[in-house]
């Protein structure tokens, strides 16, 4: 059975050999300066999360699922996570629409959008079908060299 959560879809969407090594026990991000900075400022959430299903939502609101980063670098991950997020807990019979907050935005002003589920729900399938579809292969994908492998905690493995 395979294990899927948020922070799966997220690196899914932002880079599939990320995912897959992620997915694979091969973790590198211990290492990382950004993902530390990401947990410190999530840390400061910690008692307005919620575990559901395996999965920590930042905060739930009578209105919204919210889901919180650090920046605005990659938002189309952000909104797949957070939709996947909105997938749960409508499966659990409670509905919310979702609220992605970026507490940096390159020109220095925090953003909020909005999401409603159901208007994303056939995109998020097909985007778990992918998911499954790479996690069940014997193969990792190959290293893309793009801008945004520079601050990947993987850059490493990947090019050097």
């Amino acid at each position: 059975m395979v294990r899927i959560n948020g922070t799966l879809i997220n690196y899914y969407v932002h880079c599939q050999r990320q995912c897959y090594l992620h997915y694979h026990r091969i973790n590198l991000e211990n290492d990382s300066e950004l993902v530390k900075i990401g947990k410190a400022l999530h840390s400061q959430n910690e008692d307005k999360e919620v575990a559901v299903e395996g999965i920590k939502i930042d905060k739930i609101t009578n209105d919204y699922i919210v889901e919180m980063k650090k920046s605005d670098a990659d938002l189309e991950a952000a909104k797949y996570q957070l939709l996947y997020y909105l997938k749960v807990a409508k499966e659990k019979g409670f509905y919310r629409n979702g609220k992605l907050v970026c507490l940096e935005k390159n020109n220095g002003n925090k953003t909020t959008t909005i999401y409603k589920y159901d208007e994303h729900q056939e995109e998020l399938e097909e985007i778990i079908r992918g998911f499954k579809n790479l996690i069940e292969s014997d193969i990792c994908p190959k290293a893309r060299k793009e801008n945004k492998c520079k601050k990947c905690a993987y850059h490493n493995y990947c090019y050097i």
